[in-house]
C-alpha cells in the first residue's frame, strides 16, 4: 500500500501523461461527441492534480506531453485527439472539394441496372454521345462502360429500356 501511494505522490513520466490525455479525450469524445473542454494543458491540471501533488514540475510534464503529442485543433481551439494535422488538413481539403462540387450522397435503392450490349471498341464513344444527349436527360442516374457495352443504373429501366430499342437499328 505504502508503494503505491508513493507512486501516486511522484510527478508523472511525460509517456504516462500522454495516456492519460489521449484517455481523458477519448472518454470526451464518447461521451459527448467531441472534445467540448480542453483548448490547452492547462485544461489538463485539474485531473492531474487530482492524483498527483500540484506542482511546477507537474504543470511542465503536463505541457511537455500536450507538445508531445502535436494533436490539432478543430475551428474552436478544441483538441482532435484521434486524428494528425496531416489527416486533419486532407479532410478538410476533402470538404472544401465536395463543396465546391455540390456533392451529395444519393442512395441506390431505388435504381436498377440497365445493360446495353455494344461492341467493346465504340462504347466509350457512344456513351459520351448518350451523356450529352438531350433525349437522355433524367433518364438515368449514371451509366458506365463495361467489357461489352454499358451499364446504366435508372429509376426506370422500362422507360430507358423504350428509349434504347428505339434507337436501335437492325
Amino acid at each position: 500500500m505504502d508503494e503505491q501511494k508513493a507512486a501516486l505522490r511522484k510527478n508523472p513520466s511525460r509517456e504516462t501523461c500522454e495516456g492519460i490525455i489521449k484517455r481523458i479525450l477519448m472518454t470526451e469524445i464518447l461521451e459527448k461527441g467531441k472534445n467540448e473542454h480542453f483548448r490547452t494543458a492547462s485544461d489538463f491540471m485539474n485531473y492531474f492534480e487530482s492524483l498527483y501533488p500540484a506542482s511546477d514540475a507537474l504543470t511542465k510534464q503536463v505541457q511537455r506531453a500536450v507538445k508531445s503529442l502535436n494533436m490539432p485543433k478543430d475551428e474552436y481551439g478544441y483538441f482532435i485527439p484521434n486524428k494528425t494535422s496531416n489527416q486533419l488538413n486532407h479532410e478538410r481539403e476533402l470538404q472544401y472539394l465536395f463543396q465546391k462540387a455540390d456533392a451529395s450522397v444519393c442512395s441506390m435503392e431505388d435504381y436498377k441496372p440497365l445493360f446495353l450490349k455494344t461492341e467493346p471498341a465504340i462504347a466509350s464513344y457512344l456513351l459520351d454521345a448518350i451523356d450529352h444527349s438531350p433525349l437522355f436527360e433524367e433518364k438515368y442516374l449514371t451509366a458506365h462502360t463495361t467489357a461489352g457495352g454499358i451499364l446504366f443504373y435508372t429509376k426506370n429501366p422500362s422507360q430507358l429500356e423504350i428509349l434504347l430499342k428505339s434507337l436501335i437499328v437492325r
